[in-house]
């Protein structure tokens, strides 16, 4: 066919040759052996791999603190172990947990009685291990959390005991009761001790569940032995006075 037809001299119309692609594709031909190039390809995207493998992976070292940086994050809040370290030539007035010649009294909610009567006896125990004798314990029941103040007042205005133990437990619920019970039950606690110079425990426990007030427990025995301290110290700085 002659170049003045549209087409150059030597090239198949482009009709012809897209016809003659297909028949290839139909026939097999014309197209790359199966896997020809992908070993290559795999070889090359492995080495990638590996390499950012390499480069992504942290070091056993570092791995480690990772993990023990991870653990203190979710790690539980509490108490941070540890001594104070004062001066010698400082004076000290130090309590001890000594139960000898105190008089304790001890208001507890019936309120979850299930848990506040395992933190008396949490708390009785502690105070017996202390040297406090029965017959110088007195356990004042009252209804609920809330009127823990109530009793923890009423028992330091007699002035018939070295300190008071306050025991209870508030769960969380749906509606902010909580907050106010809670925060009303601390604060008039608080303000118990103060009005009254008497040392009041704060032995309530404040949870999200039953379950983790049974984690607790021990709670009343940590306000027990907190109540005798500071009997004591009290004790003690009021015989500072009088000496001068």
């Amino acid at each position: 066919m002659s170049a003045t037809g549209g087409f150059w001299p030597g090239e198949a119309p482009a009709a012809e040759k897209e016809d003659a692609e297909n028949e290839d594709a139909e026939n097999g031909e014309g197209w790359p052996e199966p896997h020809e190039k992908e070993p290559e390809a795999e070889s090359v995207l492995g080495e990638t791999a590996v390499a950012e493998a390499a480069e992504t992976e942290p070091a056993p070292e570092a791995a480690e603190e990772a993990e023990e940086a991870e653990e203190a994050e979710i790690a539980p809040a509490g108490h941070v172990p540890g001594e104070l370290d004062i001066p010698d030539d400082v004076a000290v007035l130090e309590g001890s947990p000594s139960g000898a010649d105190r008089t304790v009294g001890v208001v507890v909610s019936r309120f979850n009685g299930e848990i506040s009567n395992k933190l008396l006896e949490s708390a009785l125990e502690a105070l017996a291990a202390a040297g406090v004798s029965e017959e110088r314990i007195t356990v004042m029941p009252v209804p609920g959390a809330f009127e823990l103040p109530f009793g923890a007042m009423a028992l330091a205005k007699t002035r018939r005991y070295s300190c008071v133990v306050a025991l209870g437990c508030v769960v969380r619920g749906e509606t902010a009761h909580f907050d106010y019970v809670a925060g009303e039950a601390a604060s008039g606690l608080q303000l118990a001790g103060l009005e009254t110079g008497v040392p009041v425990a704060f032995g309530v426990l404040t949870v999200d569940t039953a379950e983790q007030a049974q984690d607790r427990l021990d709670k009343g025995a940590e306000a027990a032995r907190a109540a005798l301290e500071m009997a004591d110290l009290f004790a003690q700085v009021r015989e500072q006075a009088k000496s001068g």
